[in-house]
């Protein structure tokens, strides 16, 4: 039996084209955003390689801090848990050092040239942005969520209870997302792999320039100054006090405030990347 199959005309072709992007144009932002996040999700979970390091890391800093230092902890914090005062700063190392998961997902995508072709369809440019660094969030989340719990096992008995470790964990994402803007913008203005992995590097002065091991206060010389001016310092106080001291809302406001600042920066050099990526078209 013979079987006739009818040519494709141009004409028809360019409605289907037409249609498609009609389509997408008619789609909700929201529905925009879900569906970049899960795209990204999904290509990061085929590789747990790129995420799992990240975890490592932090995991590693806790019970190796946790170890060397709880001993002497007394000498500058009376009657507090020093798991409490430091799993705040393996939830921001861990948030700091995982938020390349967006910018390396762009990237990828940039060097494949699929980057491009979603720039030429109507799809939002926020939701270009917004989608990778969602997806980002959702794993800094499960990664905060893990390093909480091994807390847990750990000894850690926050004062504030659920609601507290609900909050250290928002102000680590906070964090994680926001410096992901930074990451964002390196891979779409420099387009190249390398680059933007080496940005990851940057959450080293971050982390450790500030109170990393001791009480802000307690700090002297120009390490205090670099710590005063870091607005990771101000999370990290935050935090700190959420778990062992109670809800300090004169740290708890300079934390969010520090973090809602590092976030619109932040943002808006991924947005600039952003308008750098879609003329060179």
């Amino acid at each position: 039996m013979a079987v006739t199959i009818e040519p494709t005309s141009p004409t028809s072709v360019l409605n289907a084209k037409v249609e498609g992007a009609e389509k997408a144009r008619q789609m909700p932002f929201l529905a925009q955003v879900s569906s970049l996040a899960w795209r990204t999700l999904v290509v990061n979970l085929r590789v747990p390689a790129a995420i799992i390091p990240s975890l490592a890391i932090s995991l590693f800093s806790l019970f190796v801090y946790n170890a060397q230092f709880s001993g002497v902890a007394s000498s500058f914090l009376t009657g507090q848990s020093y798991i409490g005062f430091i799993l705040p700063l393996a939830l921001i190392s861990g948030a700091l050092s995982g938020a390349t998961v967006a910018a390396g997902t762009i990237v990828n995508d940039i060097e494949r040239g699929y980057f491009d072709k979603l720039s030429l369809t109507p799809v939002s440019r926020w939701a270009l942005l917004l989608g990778p660094m969602v997806a980002g969030g959702i794993i800094l989340s499960v990664q905060a969520l893990l390093i909480t719990f091994v807390g847990l096992l750990l000894g850690l008995q926050p004062v504030t209870g659920i609601a507290g470790l609900a909050a250290v964990i928002g102000f680590a994402l906070l964090l994680g997302v926001g410096f992901s803007g930074l990451t964002v913008m390196i891979a779409l203005v420099t387009g190249n792999n390398a680059a933007t992995a080496g940005t990851s590097f940057l959450f080293f002065p971050l982390t450790f320039l500030t109170s990393t091991f001791v009480p802000v206060d307690q700090l002297t010389g120009w390490i205090k100054v670099a710590a005063q001016v870091n607005p990771v310092t101000y999370a990290l106080e935050a935090m700190r006090a959420i778990l062992n001291t109670g809800w300090d809302q004169t740290l708890i406001f300079k934390g969010l405030l520090a973090g809602a600042l590092m976030f619109v920066v932040l943002f808006a050099l991924a947005l600039y990347g952003l308008q750098v990526r879609t003329r060179r078209r």
